[in-house]
């Protein structure tokens, strides 16, 4: 719904020449082709049927039932029209013509503004998003650095810091590590998505991760709520028997993620959502019982 006020209204109807229910010099199919060219709307739609059905209260309720961008748009091309068809007449066009003229071009502006407003904040949104990948990912390959680093505990506590934020930027709610059962358990960090709730696990190791590790996260996920799952982030991979052994598990409840997946979202060229890998992952996890889908296979499949 427009926020046209009685004024304005009153503005436009004077101009457009909407007494006694015409609208300029249309006719009822030129007047449907141009605003169907012009909105890709058909004015004859019963939608905007109102009162005796004329062109003027056609357009007096599209006023009324479209939003203020989709009215401003379709004035500036009535106002063109006006504007265009005393060009080609020629007629003079009174000093009171001309003011009203501008007075409803401004109506229109007004009007309008929602799109620009709303590009810009679009634009503005991309741009602060890519430079946040370009930093995170920078910070990704100088971590990468750290793996010969005997401060392990240090490495450690970047990489949950790192994966944090990069959960932040795609608007996925996490929550930093913490202890709970009386400070007898750590967690690495915790998020939600589609109403399940995840444990993290993250490693950073020159050995691939074995089997030993992820059983730890196992009982980290049964001694949690029964709508909770686990997610075991390794950067340097995994032995390779981890994948069958998770498979043969009865409880299959955990989804695994590398270093080429978390670099793989951090790099913008990719185009790679992370929400879109964890559901893939997920879905692989449930339909087929593989605990590892990589960025690599979503990539293939989205070429």
């Amino acid at each position: 719904m427009s926020d046209l006020t009685s004024i304005e209204k009153l503005k436009l109807e004077k101009l457009l020449e909407m007494g006694g229910g015409y609208v300029l010099d249309f006719s009822n199919r030129t007047f449907q082709e141009f605003i169907l060219e012009s909105l890709n709307i058909d004015i004859y739609d019963e939608k905007y049927n109102y009162q005796s059905g004329s062109k003027a209260n056609r357009l007096r309720k599209l006023w009324k039932e479209e939003p203020n961008p989709i009215v401003g748009q379709l004035l500036e091309k009535l106002l063109e029209y006006w504007s265009t068809k005393k060009l080609i007449a020629p007629q003079v066009v009174s000093y009171e013509n001309k003011n009203l003229f501008n007075e409803c071009q401004k109506i229109a502006e007004r009007l309008k503004e929602g799109i620009a407003r709303k590009y810009n904040e679009h634009y503005l949104k991309k741009e602060q998003f890519s430079l946040l990948l370009s930093k995170l990912l920078s910070e990704f390959d100088k971590f990468a650095g750290l793996t010969n680093s005997e401060d392990k505990k240090k490495r450690g506590l970047l990489l949950e810091d790192l994966l944090e934020r990069i959960f932040s930027i795609y608007e996925i709610p996490t929550q930093k590590s913490f202890k709970r059962n009386e400070g007898g358990e750590q967690i690495d960090g915790a998020f939600k998505l589609e109403s399940w709730y995840y444990l993290v696990e993250c490693k950073w190791t020159q050995s691939l991760t074995d089997i030993r590790q992820l059983d730890s996260l196992y009982g980290k996920i049964s001694r949690s709520g029964k709508q909770t799952l686990g997610l075991f982030l390794s950067i340097n991979g995994w032995s390779k028997n981890v994948c069958p052994l998770l498979k043969q598990n009865y409880d299959k409840s955990i989804i695994l993620m590398d270093g080429y997946d978390l670099r793989c979202v951090l790099v913008e060229h990719n185009h790679l959502d992370l929400k879109d890998l964890l559901l893939k992952k997920l879905e692989c996890l449930n339909f087929e019982g593989e605990p590892f889908y990589s960025a690599a296979q979503l990539l293939e499949n989205n070429q």
